[in-house]
């Protein structure tokens, strides 16, 4: 077998000198702040992890990319990887331009020269990248609600990789890693690609995996951006490092990968084996519905179980690693030992416990078996996730004005209140708008900003175990998704919607506005001039009309016991 894997990569940092002159000059260059999906990329490109890319990709290679998983060059390459900007931003940019990149902090990290500035067509990209263009899927979403609408391309030169004060000493580049793999006399090495934590199941999967494939292991968590409402990286880290000691330490070893997932399914496992060549691995454990979001619009799995590994089978002699298969692992109670579900011997008693299962055990503080998991990981996993009655969570009101929210929302805080046990706050449509978003209007972008500062406060209010009622109109479906998106990291989110007619709300009108907007004196007033788009999966639909508001308070108490969220 070559060694190849082991020689250095190419980088595409310059030298600390030019760095140092480039960062002057760069002052005077005009500057885009990258989101975290960028820093995410930008980190990979100029480490190699994304090598052969040189940079954000250009439109043919995008285009090509998007169409047949290569780069116009011909090179595998199966995800678009591209700088997205305002429009604003990009008309003030034109080709042949240099933008300095920089952090949140205003940190220069790399010069871009733009050699495109392109609109992409969005929804080709999601039916041919994620096979579908459907917003059940996180990363369509993404590219229709949060990706800026234009894409910049150019090569990047790297000034300074971005800034981690987290788990310094568990983050390796790729030639960090070829470097100890090289100092190890490590000649063969299957990776283990993860953003869950490792249960015994895993260990043991991983263990077998090594030693099929007679190599040692790097178990290499993804720590960048995962699926929205996925265990957070400080916690799964921690969990992972209770694990540790469970293998032997000479053939094992852990690195953090700084990567966005797309969770693009069989396209993510080709691009996952990439970069892991790229660090220098020689296997990867490409898993059942690797990198699969889940349920699409119809209730269907987006993936086929094992069209990941079809997938990278068929291009493994390009990628360069060797495809480990994924076991299902299952534990057979008689031999009290785990064992792959296709060797299972006849009549024995076979236990497992689904990621939905122990999800629910540890939101409703019921045993977790250690022939499941390590007790060191379900001590973790409960200091972050303790039972849903211990958990802040947010109720969001939506309907349309005058449908009764705020009402409902006052007399809701008040049961909470009287209840006890947890902080109540009520972020009402009119209080926020005085004290949060005094300077916004009515547009529809002002109306977003609006919302997504109530998501925020929120979220913060939820993470820290309080209880935050929302009462605003909150009318475009998009934007209360980004607000659960930010809740649900920390806590439940219980959306309500208050379906009173619009008929209903006209003849309440106190403050007369419907009056005004029939007039043509308020623009953009929703349900006449603006739409209101009604939820489809609210946790809770409530109907004020002839119905008093205690009922429909006590209707939400009923809700957030049912849900475990409260207890009388």
């Amino acid at each position: 077998m070559s060694l190849s894997n082991l020689a250095p990569i190419q980088e595409l940092y310059v030298s600390h000198e030019s760095a140092l002159k480039l960062k002057t000059e760069a002052g005077t260059l005009p500057s885009w702040d990258l989101t975290a999906r960028q820093i995410c990329d930008l980190e990979l490109l100029m480490n190699g992890g994304f090598n052969p890319l040189k940079g954000f990709l250009g439109q043919a290679d995008y285009e090509s990319v998007v169409e047949t998983m290569r780069l116009a060059d011909g090179a595998l390459w199966p995800i678009p990887v591209t700088l997205d900007v305002s429009e604003a931003f990009a008309a003030t940019v034109e080709p042949g331009q240099d933008i300095a990149l920089r952090d949140p902090e205003g940190v220069i990290l790399a010069i871009l020269s733009v050699s495109d500035k392109y609109l992409p067509n969005k929804p080709r990209e999601a039916e041919m990248v994620f096979g579908a263009d459907d917003l059940a899927h996180p990363a369509v979403n993404y590219l229709h609600h949060v990706a800026g609408p234009v894409y910049l391309g150019g090569p990047i030169t790297g000034i300074q990789q971005p800034v981690h004060y987290d788990f310094k000493g568990r983050r390796d580049t790729p030639n960090e890693l070829r470097a100890f793999f090289r100092k190890m006399g490590w000649r063969r090495v299957v990776a283990f690609q993860t953003r869950n934590p490792l249960h015994r199941a895993h260990q043991e999967l991983t263990f077998r995996a090594a030693r099929e494939a007679q190599a040692n292991l790097l178990i290499h968590p993804v720590v960048g951006m995962t699926k929205p409402g996925d265990v957070d990286h400080f916690t799964r880290v921690r969990c992972y490092e209770a694990v540790l000691d469970q293998y032997p330490s000479s053939t094992t070893s852990m690195s953090l990968l700084n990567l966005a997932m797309r969770m693009a399914g069989p396209r993510e496992a080709v691009w996952h084996g990439l970069i892991r060549r790229n660090h220098g691995c020689t296997h990867f454990i490409v898993g059942r519905d690797h990198a699969g979001p889940g349920k699409n619009s119809a209730g269907q799995d987006f993936y086929g179980p094992y069209d990941a590994q079809v997938l990278f089978k068929e291009h493994e002699a390009e990628i360069g690693l060797e495809m480990v298969d994924f076991k299902h692992m299952v534990y057979v109670q008689e031999k009290a030992q785990y064992y792959p579900a296709n060797e299972v011997p006849d009549g024995s008693t076979v236990l497992d416990i689904s990621g939905t299962e122990l999800r629910r055990r540890l939101r409703e503080g019921i045993e977790i078996p250690e022939w499941f998991s390590f007790p060191q990981v379900v001590a973790e996993l409960r200091r972050t996730s303790p039972a849903r009655a211990k958990q802040g969570f947010t109720v969001f009101f939506t309907g349309l004005s005058g449908s009764g929210k705020s009402t409902i929302a006052n007399a809701l805080m008040v049961k909470l209140m009287e209840m006890g046990g947890r902080p109540v706050t009520l972020l009402d449509g009119d209080v926020v708008r005085k004290h949060l978003s005094s300077e916004l209007g009515f547009s529809k972008e002002h109306r977003d900003i609006n919302i997504k500062r109530i998501g925020y406060v929120a979220s913060e209010i939820t993470k820290n175990g309080g209880i935050a009622l929302c009462a605003p109109i909150a009318p475009y479906t998009a934007t209360r998704r980004a607000v659960r998106e930010m809740i649900e990291q920390y806590g439940a989110f219980v959306e309500v919607h208050v379906a009173t007619s619009i008929e209903e709300c006209e003849r309440r009108d106190r403050k007369g506005l419907y009056k005004l907007a029939r007039e043509g004196k308020i623009k953009e007033f929703t349900g006449i001039s603006d739409p209101y788009e009604a939820p489809s999966k609210a946790e809770l639909v409530v109907d004020t009309e002839n119905v008093d508001v205690d009922h429909c308070a006590h209707q939400v108490v009923l809700k957030l016991e049912g849900m475990g969220l409260i207890r009388n």
